[in-house]
Parts: C-alpha cells; sequence; structure tokens
C-alpha cells in the first residue's frame, strides 16, 4: 500500500480533457506525485509535461505507454486516451499490480474492455471509470427517491449544433465515427450509466437506428432503445439539427404513479414540482479524490463504481450501435457482453 504521501501516478493521454481537468484536480491532493506523462503525439506529451513539471515524458516516438510501463514504477495508471486508442496498455498495467483509472467510454468494442476487465478482476487492482456524475449529489437525490418506486419508462435527450462534414479539413479522430461513435457513444454511456445509477436496473435487451446522411462525419440523430430487466423501456434521444429546445429536462423517470425529471444539473422536480435544487458541485474532483483515497487505504468500497460494474453501462452502447448496422435488430446483451475475440 503506497504511504500517504508517495501516491504515484502515470498519465497516459495528454489531450485537453487530461490538461484541463485530471491533472489539476490530481495535483491539488497533497498524495499524488505525477511521475510520467504520455502520449502518441511528442508535442502534446512534451507540452503537458512542461507545463504541470512533470519530469518524465513517452510518446510514440520512444516507446509510447508500454515503454512507461516497463521502465517506470508507479501505483496508479490514468487512462485518459479516446476509447479507440485503447489496445493492451490498461490489461498489462493491471496485471503488474497498478491500479486503473479508465475514462469513459473505456473501449470501443467488448472485446478490448473484457480484457482489460479480465486483468482487473485476476489482479485484484482497484479500478473505476470516469463516470463522475455519480458522485454530483442531484443524481443521488435521484436515486434515493427512485429507491422504492416501480420504475416504467427513462427518457433521456440531447442536442447538439450540426455534426462536421465529411470534407472538413481541420478534422479530427472525433469527426471520425469508427472512432469515436458520435455523440451516441460519448454521452450514450453516461446516460446509460446515471440511468442505471438512478434505478438500479440494467439493460436487458438494446435496439437502436442512426440517421447517417453525406456530407456529415456523424449522424444527424441516434435513438437507442432499452428494455431494462424488468421490463422497464428506455430511449436515448441525440438530435444534431442545430437547435436545442429551451426548459427540456435531461433524463425523465417515470414510475407507476408519477415522474421525476433531471434538468441538467440544476434541479429535480417530481410531478411538476421542485423536489431539490442543486448548489455548484465539482464532480471530476470529487471522483479523483476519492479513487485517490480508497488507493491510499486500499478501500474500493468507498468508490460508485469499478471498472466492472462500468461493462454494463458501455455494452448497451456498443450493442445499440451494433444493432443501428443491422437495421435495428434486437440485440441481448448478455450474448453481445460475452465477446472475447474480434470478429
Amino acid at each position: 500500500m503506497p504511504t500517504a504521501s508517495t501516491v504515484r501516478v502515470a498519465i497516459y493521454g495528454c489531450g485537453n480533457f487530461a490538461k484541463k481537468n485530471r491533472i489539476p484536480n490530481l495535483l491539488q491532493l497533497n498524495s499524488v506525485n505525477i511521475i510520467a506523462a504520455c502520449d502518441s503525439n511528442p508535442i502534446a506529451a512534451q507540452e503537458t509535461a512542461e507545463h504541470f513539471d512533470i519530469p518524465r515524458v513517452y510518446h510514440s516516438e520512444n516507446g509510447g505507454a508500454h515503454e512507461m510501463l516497463d521502465v517506470e514504477d508507479f501505483d496508479v495508471l490514468y487512462s485518459i486516451v479516446p476509447a479507440y486508442a485503447r489496445t493492451d496498455v490498461e490489461a498489462i498495467a493491471a496485471e503488474k499490480g497498478i491500479h486503473i483509472f479508465s475514462e469513459k467510454p473505456q473501449a470501443i468494442t467488448m472485446s478490448v474492455a473484457n480484457r482489460i476487465n479480465e486483468a482487473i478482476r485476476k489482479s485484484g487492482v482497484i479500478s473505476t471509470v470516469g463516470f463522475r456524475e455519480r458522485y454530483r449529489p442531484i443524481f443521488q437525490k435521484a436515486r434515493e427517491f427512485l429507491e422504492d418506486k416501480e420504475i416504467v419508462h427513462v427518457r433521456f435527450q440531447s442536442y447538439a449544433g450540426l455534426p462536421s462534414k465529411v470534407d472538413n479539413k481541420a478534422k479530427t479522430w472525433w469527426a471520425d465515427m469508427d472512432k469515436s461513435g458520435g455523440r451516441a457513444l460519448d454521452w450514450g454511456v453516461h446516460a446509460t450509466d446515471y440511468s442505471r445509477f438512478m434505478t438500479g436496473l440494467n439493460v436487458k435487451h438494446a435496439q437502436a437506428f442512426y440517421c447517417e446522411r453525406t456530407p456529415y462525419a456523424a449522424p444527424l440523430t441516434s435513438i437507442i432503445n432499452y428494455c431494462f430487466e424488468n421490463r422497464a423501456t428506455m430511449t436515448l434521444s441525440f438530435v444534431s439539427s442545430g437547435t436545442t429546445p429551451k426548459s427540456e429536462p435531461w433524463f425523465t423517470v417515470y414510475y407507476e404513479g408519477g415522474y421525476l425529471a433531471v434538468y441538467r444539473y440544476d434541479r429535480i422536480e417530481v410531478n411538476g414540482e421542485v423536489h431539490y435544487q442543486a448548489e455548484e458541485f465539482n464532480p471530476w474532483l470529487e471522483q479523483d479524490r476519492t479513487f485517490i483515497r480508497a488507493v491510499e487505504t486500499e478501500d474500493a468500497s468507498i468508490l460508485q463504481s469499478d471498472y466492472h460494474d462500468g461493462l454494463y453501462s458501455l455494452a448497451p452502447v456498443l450493442a445499440g450501435w451494433e444493432s443501428s448496422k443491422r437495421n435495428g435488430e434486437c440485440i441481448t446483451l448478455d450474448s453481445f457482453m460475452s465477446i472475447s475475440d474480434e470478429k
């Protein structure tokens, strides 16, 4: 167990999210020492290391993450790379006894996610996924209210501007559907996870339809339908039309006798009346603080979820994406989650 001032952390992925959220959060914790940073982009890796005074840098030109795992001695890997970039780094780290923090989405395929999960479970290391909103009081209050309710339906909706054009010269990996999965993957895992958290239910079946049109690089709409284990239903709607309706809740949870609505991070309404008014809160910092404390104390029970639990939020969205490629075929999660080899 690391001592009170020696939780050694390595950063894998030096993009904006790492630089603006995770690294600054970790540096607020007196018990953390960030000993290395790694990114496939040498410039990004070097700039991040210099900005945050991280002593050692790894990138594609000097062996990258595998070299970092071979050379460095550390306790925690913060994996903040895009899902498509994940292959075996997290699994190798877990096999070495290194604790794993994985940003969401955890992987672009179930086979990769399952390999990481197997390594984590065999080694017994502490793990979690970046589903930070479980730490936000507004979702915890919703969970408390719904604890004794019979859920019948959940609705999630998200609106955004038009997607990038295919011929956009400034194209990034985010505009590549095969790498990003679009907003339905990026925020779909969040929406699925917080619905699971609020209702206590897991998804049994998934079905989806995507509206993909030239010349756009990502779908204009993605509609994912779930059937939960208690036969309740859920619809996730991602609409990229360029307009956003006002005063629409993110989540509406219908139960026998009423409904609960979550308006972003602002408030909860029950049957049209304000039930809870939120105050400002930083769930990213709270999650990072709790994860490091779990590592220090070897007590994973203080975490809101681990990597294994996170698969039950990732798999339904990946199954939905697969369903959309099969013209809306209904996919059963039990069999989909067992995938271990690439087809």
